[in-house]
């Protein structure tokens, strides 16, 4: 069986950039999108236009200067919203708008003070007006993740009817529990007679630390594209994470759907993310965590020194990072000092090792992580 193409969809630069604090001026925006662009992402969600002038003048920007990924901009269900939209993406060369209203009764009643009827109602107007200037027109029923199956599923029908090539079925509050959200995936499939006129697209928010899990949900029952973001940066707890979704992918081959990112480039725009949005990465962060290769206690580094499968399901070199690393700690076993003492050049024979541990897990335990220097240090009396 052939492997489905799953999209990748990038909201770094629009829900990521949300985040305050971590702003971002039109420069910088397109070096990011030029190192999405290399990434392989498929589009790229470039801003908000109606939001600040600042933000129209970065996806103008990032419209002249990205050439293979479609480029994307938001906008409410509102006609000024739309046509600044169009003069923002007026130079892209492959475009969408990206247009949606709240779907939930929540919304629909707390945010809107309007009824279902007149939110299906101006849901249809937008579609049918950004088709005057997009062919590619997504359409997203915010709040979607606690929005009435079956209202749900009649706004779904109603805007590809009118011209919606893109659906993005939003968690916005990130409610949903993998089971919940698969399933509401699934309804739509199953019970929206045009749903094959147009892709469904997984957008979670992690409020509740699951929007990887509820994407790859999505994923496997019936939605080919995924929108995230580097780091999983984004409002309150953040986004998709998009290096999760897509080693998760990677990761089982067996679900039988890839992306197009050189996930090679991974760590280093992380990286740059991270730097550029001054938002540092937690060290047990997936994927591109400090610690997500690294091994330091003694049970896990003399299986990692075995052989690497013991306890890593995925290459570091796979996303950039050069190899592993072995941590020495107090909890380190003599396996791990041996190794990097070999390393460093030193020989000794296996009853000055015990002498030499005993040394090092004293040491350890005031400095509790060891660098070279300190076994330098150490190994002075032995050479």
């Amino acid at each position: 069986m052939s492997n489905e193409k799953v999209f990748i969809f990038d909201t770094t630069l629009r829900d990521g950039e949300q985040v305050p604090g971590c702003q971002l001026n039109t420069e910088e925006k397109v070096e990011i999108a030029l190192d999405l662009e290399n990434l392989g992402v498929d589009i790229i969600e470039a801003g908000f236009p109606i939001s600040s002038p600042g933000d129209f003048n970065s996806v103008s920007e990032i419209s002249k200067a990205v050439k293979k990924p479609i480029i994307c901009a938001l906008s409410r269900a509102i006609i000024s919203d739309i046509d600044m939209v169009n003069l923002a993406l007026k130079d892209a060369k492959r475009k969408r708008i990206h247009t949606g209203i709240g779907s939930s009764d929540i919304h629909i009643k707390h945010k809107f003070n309007s009824t279902r009827d007149k939110i299906l109602e101006q849901a249809i107007a937008a579609v049918r007006y950004s088709k005057r200037y997009f062919d590619d027109v997504e359409f997203y029923p915010e709040d979607a993740g606690r929005a009435d199956q079956d209202f749900l599923c009649k706004m779904v029908e109603e805007v590809i009817k009118a011209g919606a090539t893109v659906i993005n079925i939003a968690d916005t509050t990130g409610y949903n529990l993998p089971e919940m959200y698969g399933k509401k995936i699934k309804y739509l499939v199953n019970n929206v007679p045009n749903i094959d006129k147009a892709i469904l697209s997984v957008h979670c928010h992690n409020d509740l630390g699951l929007a990887t899990a509820n994407s790859i949900a999505g994923l496997q029952n019936g939605a080919r594209q995924v929108e995230a973001t580097i780091n999983g940066i984004g409002e309150r707890a953040g986004n998709t994470s998009l290096e999760e979704v897509v080693m998760a992918l990677k990761a089982h081959p067996h679900l039988n759907l890839e992306t197009g990112i050189n996930s090679k480039k991974i760590v280093p725009i992380s990286k740059k993310v991270s730097r550029m949005m001054n938002m540092p990465i937690q060290r047990n962060k997936a994927i591109v965590g400090a610690n997500a290769f690294a091994h330091s206690s003694g049970i896990h580094q003399d299986g990692f020194l075995k052989n690497r499968e013991n306890y890593e399901i995925i290459n570091p070199e796979d996303v950039g990072l050069k190899t592993s690393s072995i941590d020495l700690t107090a909890r380190s076993g003599r396996a791990a000092l041996k190794h990097r003492l070999k390393l460093l050049g030193f020989s000794f024979s296996n009853v000055e090792l015990e002498t030499i541990y005993i040394k090092f897990i004293e040491l350890a335990d005031k400095k509790k992580l060891l660098h070279d220097e300190d076994l330098y240090d150490l190994m002075k009396k032995y050479n």
